[in-house]
Formats: C-alpha cells, structure tokens, sequence
C-alpha cells in the first residue's frame, strides 16, 4: 500500500515493477523524486537512462543519477546492492526525503525465501519486509501483494513504456535460477501454500526473538540459563548479539558457536571484528580494534593520548602509577605482546603470568596495555604495578586499563 503523504524517493529501474510503481505514485498525487542507478553492465542501460530522463522532465519531477563506473570484487549482485541503497540514503538524507519506495513484488518476496532455504540461512525475516531499515535508509515496498505478471499488466494497460533486462533469462545468479527454474512452475495453489509457509515462519521467528531478548539483560547473557534454553532459542540468542540488518549467518556458523559456549569453560570466539567473551559466568559481544602502540616524546604527549583501551590520569600511588625520567622518552604505550616481561623487586614477571594469577579474561589479555621506555624495557603494567627501577612515593602518571565493551566488563580498578 502507498504511503498516504510525505516526499518520498521512488527508485526506478526503466522495468515493468519499478515503472509500475512509478505510475501509481503520479495516479495518487504523491510527491516524490526519482532515483536511477546505471551500473553500466549492459548496453541497453544507456537507452533506459535517456528514457527515465526524458520521462522526469516531462513529468517535472526531480531525478538524481548514479552514474559513476560501477568496479566491485565478489558478488556483483551483493555489492550492486551495497552501491545502489548507499546512494539511496545520501539522497534522501541530503534532499528531505521520509524514505525511499521500492518496487519489490510477490515473486521477489518468495525467491527471496527460497534462496534463504536454499542457503540454509537464519535470516532476521524470511522474505522481504513491507517496511525495513536498510544501509542507513527507511524503505517500503508497497508492490509485495502483486505478482511480477500483474505489475507488467498494469503497465500495458495503462501505456506505460517498460525495458525488460534479458540477463534475467541467463541462470548464472542463484536469483534467476530459482526464478527460472522454479517459480516459473508454480501454480496459484503453489504460491498461496509458499505464502502462508512465509508468514507462519516468520510468527515463529517473532515468538522465538521475543524469548531470545527476554535471556539477555544489559547486553550479556548468563551461560547456565544459555545452557537450559533448547537449540532454537539458543540460536536466537546468538542471532540478536551478532547478526546486523544486511548481514545474517548461516545455520551452520551458528551451530559451530553453540557448540563452543556450550563445551567450553572459557572462550573467545571471534566474528569477523567482533567475538563472544565470557566473563563472570556470562557472555556478551565485545568489540575487537586490534594491537596498537602510541610512541610519545613528552610527558604531555602521554597525557594527551585517547583510546578505549586504557586511560592516562595524574600519578598515583597504586598498581597503575610509575614514574618517568627524561631518558625513558621515547615511551611507547602499547598492547601486549608474546613474551612479554617486567622485573619487579622480587623478581621477573611474565605479563601472561599476571593474567593467569589475577583470572582476567581471555579477550582483555590481547588488548591490555603496557609501558615500555626507550631502552624496550616494559616500565608498568596496570594492574601489576611498575618495574622496580621505576617506583617512588609520587608517580608521574597512572596508566589505568579501561576495556571499551559492549557488555560493560570491569575495568582493572573494579576488578582486578
């Protein structure tokens, strides 16, 4: 159903959905704009981009263009995606735009399933959604209740001039296949059966998020109720921690992390740049920004450093402070690295060692920092405390570990 007021962008490919849509938006007076995106992969493109130009002119309403050389590595269809709603969103955002109208129909909604099925994927909806957030920017497909022939029967009788994309009939993308292959064999009793399968599913999904968000408080999730829920819902749990709007995970991934919470005593199971860590008998998402190392050359310098990982403050007496003399410049605050050592009075100590002894977790080990001067001797570790060279009654700096995380883990003054 069209939104019933507001200025919306109509993304308009030249075909008989989009042209479909296009139309009715002018038969319902609604203000909009017009959005072309030319990947320049076919001939026919040109042809198409002089129509819709010449059409908005006629038509008086506004068209923005993507016209740029389209290069991208992997999936052309994922990354075209990508490119094209990206534009969407900087020109809804830049000309006042509620959102932008998508020309999607019934046979996108059910290939949309079908490939979802095929790929064994825990999607957040199966199908497609009426109304979504997506790459920045609010969308509604209106058109979902039509079917593809409807839409090119409403274009021919009402006159309206439509381009057909012939690569659509080449089975090279799983889309066209399924398409070709399959949805063109259904019958209406088919389709109907395939539909009322989607939104049973989908209900299912709604029951099970509700539960899954239900087992997590302030962004953590306690392991022995994790451990109680059956595979669905835990499944679901990890869905809501980890899965983002364009980005879902395959059953399989799932799987492979469920296993690890539940067979392991402590964990870090990485997820592109992000994990799942456990601390204090739960688990929660953490973020990870990698190694890093600050070299300064001045007492202020040191003092002007900014990173989630630690935080500089006035010395001192504690496990945090240490004094600094001149020759210790250049320092280099940095994470922790593999043999890692500082001498104490009583001896050397191995920062790996520190971790065991205190029980930090696994994934605040990588990121936390240490001191190291000019001669690469580690002058302080938070936590453990200064080298013995470098201890007085009146520290020059504390340097305090202070992990930037989703799930709120303490910092070195709290817990350890």
């Amino acid at each position: 159903m069209l939104p019933k007021e507001g200025k919306w962008l109509v993304a308009v490919s030249s075909g008989p959905d989009s042209m479909a849509l296009f139309t009715m938006c002018l038969k319902e007076g609604l203000e909009i704009g017009v959005a072309f995106v030319n990947y320049h992969q076919r001939k026919q493109a040109a042809n198409e981009q002089q129509y819709i130009e010449a059409l908005c002119k006629e038509k008086e309403i506004p068209l923005y263009i993507k016209d740029d050389p389209f290069t991208y590595t992997g999936n052309f269809e994922a990354e075209a995606r990508k490119y094209r709603y990206r534009f969407f969103a900087e020109v809804v955002k830049e000309y006042g735009y509620q959102g932008v109208l998508l020309g999607h129909q019934q046979d996108d909604h059910i290939e949309t399933y079908l490939m979802q099925k095929e790929k064994n994927l825990c999607p957040l909806t199966y199908g497609l959604q009426e109304e979504a957030d997506l790459y920045g920017v609010h969308c509604l497909r209106p058109l979902l209740r039509y079917t593809k022939q409807e839409l090119q029967d409403y274009c021919d009788n009402n006159g309206v001039r439509y381009f057909v994309d012939h690569t659509n009939a080449e089975n090279q993308y799983t889309r066209n296949r399924i398409r070709n292959e399959v949805l063109s064999s259904y019958s209406k009793e088919d389709r109907d059966t395939i539909l009322r399968e989607i939104e049973e599913k989908n209900e299912e999904l709604r029951e099970n998020r509700g539960k899954a968000r239900h087992l997590i408080q302030n962004n953590r999730v306690h392991i022995d109720e994790y451990r109680k829920q059956d595979e669905v819902i835990r499944s679901f749990v990890l869905r809501e921690l980890l899965e983002e709007k364009e980005k879902h995970l395959s059953l399989d991934h799932i799987q492979a992390i469920d296993e690890n919470i539940l067979n392991h005593p402590d964990f870090v199971i990485e997820v592109d740049d992000k994990a799942i860590v456990q601390e204090n008998g739960t688990f929660f998402v953490h973020q990870f920004l990698g190694a890093y190392a600050y070299q300064v050359e001045s007492l202020d310098a040191l003092y002007a450093l900014k990173d989630p990982h630690f935080l500089v403050e006035e010395g001192r007496l504690g496990l945090y402070g240490v004094t600094i003399e001149a020759s210790d410049y250049p320092l280099t605050v940095r994470s922790v690295k593999e043999g890692d050592e500082i001498l104490m009075r009583y001896g050397t100590k191995k920062v790996h060692r520190f971790f065991v002894d205190r029980h930090i977790p696994l994934y605040l080990r990588k990121e936390w920092p240490v001191v190291e001067n000019a001669k690469g001797d580690i002058i302080l570790v938070p936590g453990l405390g200064c080298d013995c060279y470098h201890f007085s009654i009146k520290p020059t700096v504390s340097v305090i570990q202070y992990p930037n995380s989703e799930g709120g883990a303490n910092d070195a003054r709290k817990g350890y």
